[in-house]
């Protein structure tokens, strides 16, 4: 199971994705969910 999730600085959860399957490569997960493009618009470096 691949499970993404955005925590703060402080390590708090802020978000978690939907499972998909453990064999998805963490970038393709993290694009799939949209969080490369989320933290890019929002200005965070990725």
């Amino acid at each position: 199971m691949n499970v993404q999730v955005v925590a703060d600085p402080l390590g708090r959860l802020l978000w978690a994705s939907p499972a998909l399957p453990g064999a998805v490569h963490n970038i393709r997960a993290a694009r799939e969910h949209g969080i490369v493009d989320a933290l890019a618009a929002a200005g965070v470096p990725c």
